[in-house]
């Protein structure tokens, strides 16, 4: 049976889980200056049960992503308002909606660590940190995929530009797009968003 706790707004919990952090940090100042008096028994009590219910099932948001794996390689069926309910929302809004992260803001604009990226939505290995560079740009940057199969390229031409927009291989997600004034071996710039990236160390 679906639990009516389930379908609670997500920023309604993040919310009220923050104001109850707040009290309990009150609650337990106050006990090194003052007895427990019945207000302060009563506050606990509500701390400790939306504790109970916060790790119980009742107002479990962590939502699985039944399409993420590094392993499989099969194109994935999924709607996008089934993804909605599971990715958080600026992953699902550059994602599936084909937005932009500001430039310079990203977590992989200057991350040089060794290691593979995959696809946020999806687990599709996507570029290898050799073939990522520093080009200045605001946003990752990679002169190659690890495989012709990583990716999927389309016209753009929004905004009254003519572009390559790049997707997902495995799940169609957006990821950004490639130009053709990248460093050599291959003269290309993959212009990726850092939200739509997942990045496993070597080794």
């Amino acid at each position: 049976m679906k639990s009516k706790y389930n379908g609670w707004n997500l920023k309604f919990l993040i919310h009220h889980y923050y104001c109850f952090k707040l009290l309990e940090r009150f609650i337990n100042l106050f006990k090194h200056f003052t007895a427990k008096s019945v207000y302060f028994q009563e506050a606990e009590m509500h701390v400790t049960l939306f504790n109970y219910f916060r790790k119980s099932n009742f107002m479990n948001t962590d939502k699985k992503n039944p399409v993420y794996s590094k392993s499989d390689d099969k194109p994935v069926e999924i709607t996008n308002d089934e993804l909605k309910k599971i990715l958080p929302a600026d992953v699902y809004h550059i994602a599936r909606e084909k937005g932009t992260e500001r430039p310079f803001t990203g977590k992989y604009n200057m991350h040089n660590e060794a290691g593979t990226y995959y696809c946020a939505v999806c687990g599709n290995p996507l570029f290898k940190s050799d073939g990522k560079f520093n080009s200045s740009c605001g946003w990752p940057s990679f002169f190659e995929p690890i495989s012709k199969a990583s990716l999927i390229y389309l016209p753009d031409n929004t905004f009254g530009m003519k572009r390559t927009e790049v997707e997902c291989g495995k799940c169609h997600s957006h990821l950004g797009h490639v130009f053709e004034d990248g460093p050599p071996p291959t003269g290309m710039r993959y212009c990726i968003n850092s939200v739509v990236l997942g990045f496993d160390k070597a080794g």
